[in-house]
């Protein structure tokens, strides 16, 4: 839970410096496609686990 609230607070203190929006906004979008490409390659690590791995 420690690791979850420091990627957090890593995520809102980079954010804090910007004054443009638009780069914000693309590094927001960047970062949240990110974010879900992991889950995915997560969710397909385990899912090849769940069933059996086959060589």
């Amino acid at each position: 839970m420690t690791t979850l609230l420091l990627i957090k607070d890593i995520y809102t203190d980079f954010f804090k410096g910007y004054k443009n929006k638009i780069t914000v906004g693309l590094f927001k979008s960047m970062s949240w496609l990110c974010f879900a490409l992991i889950a995915v390659i997560l969710y397909a690590f385990i899912y090849r686990i769940a069933t059996g791995f086959p060589i």
